[in-house]
């Protein structure tokens, strides 16, 4: 009778340690993926939503004076300079976490529309040299710079930020899309999006 009880308890040990071990095990998976799906939607980092395509005319000119100021030597440029201008999210700055019990990714922040990256094709035109007062490379080095800065401060004027904040709501329901495969959902009832108003995704 003895042995019979103890071979019973130890049964029942047995099942409850190897549920237990089980449930934690299925909690612990849990957690990985969530930790992997988070890693995953910010290692897409930088995503294009607007592109922009420019074509601006720049004039240099500088002047210098020699000889107790008597002369004044002047070298000048003009530079036709056409740009394209990549404008949208870097996802490594989403905020994110993860609610295991319901699987659900909870989406709390979203980032501002920025510049990613502006590619510059820079050609010179009545380029002219001064007496005293030459182009060098430095010079030229410094134009490209002065070329992409000036397409920088033209992107503002152009909408294609305000363009870009207007695709965040794609953004979130791609990222929407991508959970949804892996058996998650993605929670942005607390997410506030760019333009500063609550969030109003169609379903």
């Amino acid at each position: 009778m003895e042995l019979l009880t103890g071979i019973l308890l130890g049964a029942i040990a047995s099942y409850w340690g190897f549920s237990f071990f089980n449930r934690k095990k299925g909690v612990h998976q849990v957690e990985k993926q969530s930790v992997v799906l988070i890693e995953k939607i910010k290692s897409v980092c930088k995503l294009i939503s607007v592109e922009g395509d420019f074509a601006e005319i720049y004039h240099f000119e500088d002047s210098k004076n020699r000889f107790l100021n008597l002369f004044t030597s002047r070298k000048k440029a003009v530079l036709l300079i056409n740009a394209k201008a990549h404008i949208g999210f870097d996802l490594s700055q989403i905020k994110l976490d993860a609610n295991n019990e319901t699987k659900e990714i909870i989406l709390t922040h979203f980032p501002e529309p920025k510049i990613l990256s502006v590619e510059t094709d820079v050609k010179y035109y009545d380029k002219r040299d001064g007496i005293f007062n030459k182009f060098e490379a430095a010079d030229l080095t410094e134009l490209q710079k002065e070329a992409k800065s000036f397409i920088v401060a033209k992107i503002p004027e152009t909408g294609l930020l305000t363009s870009a904040k207007k695709e965040a709501l794609d953004t979130i329901l791609m990222i929407e899309k991508m959970l949804e495969t892996s058996g998650w959902k993605l929670n942005y009832s607390q997410l506030v999006l760019p333009n500063g108003e609550l969030k109003e995704i169609a379903k």
